[in-house]
């Protein structure tokens, strides 16, 4: 077991160097710490409102699934973050590019990127149109997590699985 944790670790810093220093580009520069904040509370939150107050009575029931997927999914990554304790990327390694302001919590799992899924998933198991907007946003919002310095990539899959598999739950038994 303690060979497949080396494993995963080691190859998690590989594929977050690679993100963080060779993907560089100017696009990529200006696009990502814009697209990063989507998954945070304040705009996810207010993307739920939004949608609440300006759909039909079916959107609004999706809506409230969503927000309860979000709330969930959050719960959980609060308790897992203070359980494995991860330090960010930018504290553990050398030249890591960042382009937004550092965070003081942990690093696993990705909170941004499992309110982004939770929400997108909730959306999009119900209309194709959603999926097609919500899901390349949901993704775009984990890539850029590692991108701008804040996370290792599996920080983002393991939020991208959480959001999910909340999402499907509160789809399912609601």
């Amino acid at each position: 077991m303690n060979r497949i944790v080396t494993w995963i670790v080691d190859n998690d810093t590989l594929a977050f160097r690679y993100v963080n220093h060779r993907l560089r580009c100017r696009f990529f520069d200006f696009l990502l710490p814009k697209i990063t904040h989507l998954g945070g509370a304040t705009l996810a939150i207010s993307f739920l409102i939004l949608t609440y107050f300006l759909s039909s009575s079916t959107v609004q029931r999706w809506t409230i699934e969503a927000f309860i997927s979000l709330v969930l999914s959050h719960i959980l990554v609060q308790i897992i973050k203070r359980h494995y304790s991860r330090v960010r990327p930018f504290e553990l390694l050398k030249e890591v590019h960042l382009c937004t302001n550092l965070l003081k919590d942990y690093s696993f799992p990705s909170g941004h990127t499992t309110a982004a899924f939770s929400i997108a998933i909730v959306f999009s198991l119900y209309s194709l149109s959603f999926a097609l907007v919500l899901l390349p946003i949901a993704i775009l919002i984990g890539f850029s997590r590692v991108y701008i310095g804040l996370h290792y990539p599996t920080d983002c899959f393991i939020g991208a699985l959480i959001g999910t598999v909340t999402g499907l739950l509160v789809v399912i038994y609601l």
